[in-house]
């Protein structure tokens, strides 16, 4: 590309439990984890920086966790906060450029070289978004600025947390030379164990390689990592796009083989699903259900409507179907199979608000007038008919479909 670009990245530095800090002062300095408790089976979404101190880092199991700082701090997380956070600092993001593209909750690339001279430079841009961010929002973000998504990736990473790192025109390549084969794209576990057999250690080293032999052995993607290496990457900021699909999910405490349990968590997840498809004016045709079960196993069964939906019964009604017929299975086989996870998501998205066969008129109404009350009020504020169903099934005793 002839015209040279002025890049962001654009990070916020242990967004979950920034969040949680930000909310209760009481864990401020103090070493918080997010996801559950320390005897919980699940895994920590995020860890403070005063929490990674003792090694903790996401995805970590969290009863390691708990073992490694029995002290601190831990969270079951919410997600609602989180996207509203995450809201608020990408509408200032907006407000500096069009060309947004969010890669998460907590990140995105900035395209600001049309709206430089609107604000002074680049550089200005991170600095006022970092101030922004901090005063207006209460978080801490790092930026990387360069001309380039690759380099200005790689230069927010650098100095966690509140970080701000520029990599001038033309020194991309001397930028990324002394830094390690990992921190360049697409140099996973395996190819850096490759690269590091044929005596490669930096990105730098990578770069001097005769490209002719990585074409030989790499083929495309020995082209690829090559060209990055000498800091080149032409790829475009592009703005959010709908997404593929949208889906919850949820892990019990304790395994369970109560189907009235299952069936009344997975009502409340096809309530998350079609509000977020609502708010999104989205509508989508495939219903997938994704069962855990004991000890590792993942199923999933799916399921394709002939129209478009956003409506929370209707995802409930299907995903419960899959539900009943994956249990159905089980009993014919002779198996129990404990549930540990269970979650539905809504994927074949479609834009708009057209009615659909399985919607009505009066489902719309009633989906909108329950979203209005929930948005107010909290989301235990309304219940329909069938959770009541589901809970009395659960208190009164469970009826197995026939």
């Amino acid at each position: 590309m002839s015209e040279r670009r002025a890049i962001l990245h654009c990070d916020l530095d242990a967004f979950y439990a920034s969040v949680e800090q930000r909310e209760h002062p009481e864990y401020r300095g103090r070493p918080v984890i997010v996801g559950g408790g320390p005897n919980d089976r699940g895994v920590v979404s995020a860890a403070s920086y005063e929490a990674r101190r003792f090694g903790i880092r996401s995805a970590m199991p969290l009863r390691t966790a708990g073992r490694l700082c029995p002290d601190g701090i831990f969270v079951p997380g919410d997600h609602e906060r989180y996207g509203e956070a995450s809201d608020q600092v990408m509408a200032l993001f907006a407000e500096r450029t069009p060309l947004v593209e969010p890669i998460s909750l907590d990140e995105a690339f900035l395209d600001v070289t049309a709206t430089e001279h609107l604000w002074g430079n680049a550089l200005a841009i991170a600095n006022e978004l970092k101030r922004a961010v901090r005063e207006r929002c209460g978080l801490v973000l790092s930026v990387g600025v360069a001309t380039n998504k690759l380099c200005a990736k790689v230069a927010s990473d650098l100095r966690k947390p509140d970080g701000l790192v520029v990599v001038p025109a033309g020194e991309e390549r001397t930028f990324l030379a002394p830094l390690p084969l990992e921190r360049l794209w697409g140099v996973g576990p395996k190819t850096r164990a490759l690269l590091e057999g044929w005596g490669l250690r930096t990105i730098g080293d990578l770069a001097a390689f005769d490209r002719s032999t990585l074409d030989a052995r790499l083929g495309e993607h020995g082209t690829a990592i090559h060209e990055r290496s000498h800091g080149v990457d032409d790829s475009p900021v592009v703005p959010e796009m709908a997404p593929k699909s949208v889906g919850h999910m949820h892990t019990f405490d304790t395994n369970t083989l109560d189907p009235g349990r299952i069936e009344g968590m997975l009502l409340r997840l096809s309530e998350g699903v079609g509000r977020r498809l609502r708010e999104q004016t989205l509508r989508g045709r495939t219903i997938t259900l994704a069962l855990r079960v004991a000890p590792f196993e993942t199923r999933s069964r799916q399921r394709t409507l002939g129209e478009a939906t956003n409506d929370d019964a209707t995802i409930f009604r299907v995903a419960r179907t899959l539900l009943r017929d994956a249990l159905a299975e089980d009993r014919a086989q002779g198996r129990t199979s404990p549930v540990r996870l269970v979650g539905v998501s809504v994927s074949g998205l479609v834009a708009g608000e057209q009615l659909g066969l399985f919607d009505s008129a009066r489902q719309n109404r009633l989906n909108a007038a329950l979203d209005a009350v929930r948005e107010r009020f909290g989301d235990e504020a309304l219940d329909r008919a069938s959770a009541r169903e589901v809970r009395d099934r659960r208190r009164f005793g469970w009826t197995r479909p026939r």
